[in-house]
């Protein structure tokens, strides 16, 4: 289960059931405004069987853009695509997106001309083991998180004209999810452990991730008022753990995904299927959604669309397929995102990225 929410004017593109949870008041229980139902049949001329595609609108356009083990604008694109980001670049975007390998990980770039011709592909990471989590951040840097034990942060830039920066003060450990909350200046961060925390990381300055102080948040579970308290030692490898360091730091169920938007970090624990909503403002902590229990429904291969106060139900990929990554243009006229085939499939089709083009404004409005 992936997922976050967010309750802006701007287009924005999740994945999982998130859409469950963006919109109700934070524990109330209530689903979400909008479509319920999958749009339809797949296109029998796409890219996808059309027993895979199910929820794709009229007027849309789909292709492929990379194929994992082959060359996209002259870099072989790689195998176990995770987060994805989007960012202006002149009169076109680039997108990035992070490999999930052991190791082999990092992050790759697409760079679009203004017709959504591919103009090249290159790495801005390489080297990195099991690249998971992403953000981008206010000043146009990918964010990109190791889940694996003692992982690191890498800041990249997606232009590639900078090289890649490891960010220990923003503390070695499984990282499951990054969020940038501009209104406060600091960068929240799930753990995906079994008993992980949430932390959030205070730069000395705002636009610089080299220093600041890691904090993780404390209080007993169950209870709303929640603190943060200092981790002594963010950043030394085969030290105690971060979430061993501090007394009382509160547990989750394998943080993952995260998101901040108007106030409010909302981030998924895998381990029991929960949504969390965070009050920075008032430091109180809800559940948003629980789907303990349920089925799922196939919930990782969903995307929806947000804007305002709307959440429609987009696209869903049934069969066991999964959708990462999912990221709007900047004009907001094209969705890209990384589609994993069922881990059990024989013969094992290769992960794809796409692009979904149409007129995504005109359908949040309807």
């Amino acid at each position: 289960m992936q997922g976050t929410s967010v309750r802006s004017a701007a287009l924005s593109a999740l994945p999982g059931a998130l859409w469950r949870a963006a919109f109700a008041r934070p524990g109330d229980g209530r689903e979400p405004p909008g479509r319920s139902e999958p749009y339809g049949q797949g296109d029998p001329d796409g890219p996808f069987p059309p027993d895979v595609l199910r929820a794709l609108p009229p007027g849309f356009a789909v292709r492929i853009v990379a194929r994992s083990g082959e060359r996209a604008g002259g870099v072989v694109w790689h195998a176990a695509p995770d987060g994805g980001g989007c960012f202006p670049d002149g009169d076109g975007w680039i997108y990035v997106s992070n490999c999930a390998l052991p190791l082999l990980g990092g992050v790759t770039a697409l760079r679009f001309a203004p017709d959504g011709t591919l103009r090249g592909g290159y790495r801005i990471l390489s080297g990195a083991d099991r690249s998971g989590a992403g953000a981008a951040t206010p000043w146009h840097t990918w964010v990109s998180g190791e889940r694996t034990p003692y992982g690191r942060v890498f800041e990249c830039d997606p232009y590639g004209l900078r090289a890649p920066m490891p960010r220990l003060a923003m503390g070695l450990f499984t990282h499951g999810g990054v969020a940038c909350d501009p209104d406060r200046g600091v960068v929240y961060l799930t753990e995906g452990e079994p008993d992980g925390c949430l932390y959030r990381f205070r730069p000395d300055d705002w636009g610089d991730l080299t220093t600041g102080v890691l904090e993780v948040m404390t209080g007993a579970p169950g209870e709303e008022s929640v603190a943060w308290a200092r981790v002594p030692i963010p950043a030394l490898p085969d030290h105690v753990p971060l979430r061993e360091q501090v007394k009382g730091a509160r547990r989750f169920a394998g943080g993952g995904d995260c998101h901040y938007a108007d106030g409010l970090v909302w981030f998924v624990t895998e381990g029991d299927g929960r949504v969390w909503a965070y009050d920075a403002a008032r430091e109180c902590l809800t559940v948003s959604h629980d789907t303990a229990g349920r089925s799922g429904g196939g919930e990782n291969g969903e995307i929806t669309l947000l804007a305002g106060d709307r959440a429609v139900p987009f696209l869903r990929l049934t069969g066991g397929w999964t959708v990462v990554g999912p990221s709007m243009s900047p004009a907001g006229d094209r969705l890209y995102f990384s589609c994993r085939p069922p881990q059990d499939a024989r013969p094992a089709p290769a992960p794809v990225t796409v692009e979904v083009r149409g007129p995504f404004r005109d359908l949040v409005r309807a």
